[in-house]
């Protein structure tokens, strides 16, 4: 196992455990719950067709499902939002050919990695929300939901972005 898939194994097991153990604990006036575990599709490297992201999108969401008892919910969101990840990227960055040897989002303008998160985390957010409650009648609470958790999950990531990224020069 090479560095890289180590550190993917690390990353994928840390979200699952930090969303599981503590994140799921959290409800700030019962709209908020943060939805940390997407980070993973911002960190995963961008490939042009990566079946093994696929599939461990579709785990992460699915384990999340397995400790919540949310029924594959998450597990449905977080496989859309890795399957449109290369489309949205590609709108934001206005391009239709990627190099994705080249690519990460440290080296993207600030604008244009909050736009692909904020786009990408809304998507996840409305559609776990939307199949949490799946009522017509119920769909200010599910944008409500969706815009202050996605929000919140927002503000987190764009924090760990900073905390984590390498030092750009030495």
């Amino acid at each position: 196992m090479n560095r890289e898939n180590l550190n993917i194994t690390f990353v994928f097991i840390g979200l699952v455990l930090l969303q599981v153990v503590i994140l799921n604990n959290i409800n700030f006036l019962g709209y908020i719950n943060p939805f940390f575990y997407i980070v993973f599709i911002f960190y995963y490297p961008v490939k042009k067709i990566d079946g093994a992201f696929i599939l461990l999108s579709f785990f992460l969401g699915l384990s999340i499902d397995f400790f919540s008892n949310s029924g594959g919910i998450n597990a449905a969101a977080t496989l859309f939002v890795a399957y449109i990840r290369i489309p949205v990227i590609k709108s934001v960055m206005g391009k239709i050919e990627l190099e994705f040897s080249n690519f990460s989002f440290r080296k993207l303008q600030f604008n244009k990695t909050i736009s692909i998160i904020a786009i990408l985390t809304f998507i996840h957010h409305f559609i776990v929300f939307g199949l949490e409650y799946f009522k017509l009648n119920s769909f200010n609470l599910i944008v409500t939901k969706t815009f202050l958790t996605s929000i919140f999950t927002i503000i987190l990531i764009l924090i760990s972005f900073i905390l984590f990224s390498k030092k750009n020069a030495s």
